[in-house]
């Protein structure tokens, strides 16, 4: 399964660039992100309830952070498994600034198997790209309410 996405965020991108990289921003973020800690190395490990159509599953998650290039590139390799399937694969995330904002570039390629595998065809035959959506509509408004905490701790 090939995914491409893009999503623009209203803020710098040095910005999005350290505060993707934050584990509690994350984990506020993924829906259904039941945990979200990281090992060394950049290594991450999440716990996630999935909730799509007919798919509900708790799924863990291992994410490694490959190779980076500050700010404007990492690539990644996650690993997933639950009761309903699993999924292997690799994901490069960009991020072009122009304007004062930031266009995040997300390409994978993964194998899913399983119940999962269906779902998520189906979900991607339709078009469908609610989740990474959600994720990074979240992901944004993380960043916000974590800037606007830093900025009144300042004051």
């Amino acid at each position: 399964m090939k995914i491409e996405y893009e999503y623009t965020f209203g803020l710098p991108r040095g910005i999005v660039w350290k505060m993707i990289k934050d584990t509690t921003i994350l984990k506020n973020s993924i829906p259904g992100c039941m945990s979200f800690i990281e090992n060394k190395n950049g290594e991450y490990l999440a716990e996630i309830d999935i909730n799509f159509g007919p798919i509900k599953d708790i799924f863990t998650m291992e994410v490694w952070r490959l190779q980076e290039k500050p700010p404007t590139f990492y690539r990644l390799h996650f690993k997933g498994k639950g009761n309903l399937g699993e999924i292997d694969g690799d994901g490069d995330i960009s991020l072009k600034e122009q304007q004062g904002m930031t266009t995040l570039i997300i390409t994978a390629d993964a194998k899913i198997a399983g119940a999962l595998a269906v779902a998520a065809q189906k979900k991607l035959d339709a078009g469908s790209t609610k989740g990474l959506d959600t994720f990074l509509q979240r992901l944004e408004r993380e960043i916000k309410r974590s800037l606007y905490k830093m900025k009144r701790g300042k004051q």
